[in-house]
């Protein structure tokens, strides 16, 4: 799989969520196939050098997994909504900080 180091962008969707964004990236193999990358982009500051960097996390999604990633992400969703539940249209974050990556 070392096509996918050269992949290409295709979409992409940002989600800012306070000090986190989540980047939701469709990219595209050398042989045309369709992946997708989720990072998780915190802001942290760096006590030594005085200033903000950002931290990210990454995993991939590859196409062959599309269908138990979601299957296992609705139940998972599913499960919080019945048990606790969510509001899906609550925004607790300030969509005026532009500072996060």
């Amino acid at each position: 799989m070392s096509d996918l180091n050269e992949g290409s962008e295709v979409f992409s969707k940002r989600v800012k969520a306070g000090k986190r964004t989540y980047f939701f990236d469709v990219k595209e193999t050398k042989s045309g196939e369709y992946y997708i990358t989720l990072t998780e982009s915190k802001k942290r500051f760096n006590g030594e050098s005085g200033k903000f960097f950002f931290e990210k996390h990454k995993i991939f999604i590859y196409k062959e997994d599309f269908g138990k990633f979601k299957a296992g992400l609705g139940e998972v969703l599913d499960y919080i909504q019945v048990n606790q539940g969510f509001d899906e249209e609550y925004d607790r974050y300030s969509d005026t900080d532009e500072d996060d990556e």
